[in-house]
């Protein structure tokens, strides 16, 4: 029976980001998990909302002040940007399972874009809530 070499030097087993260049999909792809994960926390947030307005004018004035604060609306802008972002992302990657869009250049566009229109929707959808006051 034939004995196995093993290398002198350990190589890693499978790429890490010492071999791969940093790009535009890899960092949007990060992004789209973190995201997601921040949704969570997001959500809990529209919970805690909507239970306070279910539950009466008590329950719902403390949480209307906080919200409603400086910090409350730069924490709700913040997840609007995540929601507009893990949305994108989500369409990028349902443009790929359909096969379109993995041209190299076309891939590093839409990522750009997926960057870009989440920002410009945020901004937009707060314009619009701010004009409508």
């Amino acid at each position: 029976m034939a004995e196995i070499v093993r290398p002198a030097v350990a190589r890693p087993l499978s790429p890490h980001l010492q071999i791969y260049r940093w790009t535009w999909t890899m960092a949007m792809s990060v992004a789209h998990r973190l995201t997601g994960i921040a949704l969570y926390g997001g959500t809990a947030l529209v919970a805690i909302w909507l239970v306070a307005l279910a539950s009466g004018k008590a329950a719902y004035d403390p949480v209307a002040w906080l919200y409603g604060s400086i910090l409350g609306r730069l924490v709700i802008f913040v997840y609007t940007w995540i929601l507009m972002h893990h949305m994108l992302g989500g369409i990028r990657h349902l443009v790929w399972d359909f096969g379109y869009g993995m041209e190299p250049g076309t891939r590093i566009a839409m990522a750009k874009y997926t960057l870009v229109g989440s920002v410009v929707l945020t901004l937009v959808i707060w314009a619009v809530a701010l004009l409508a006051r």
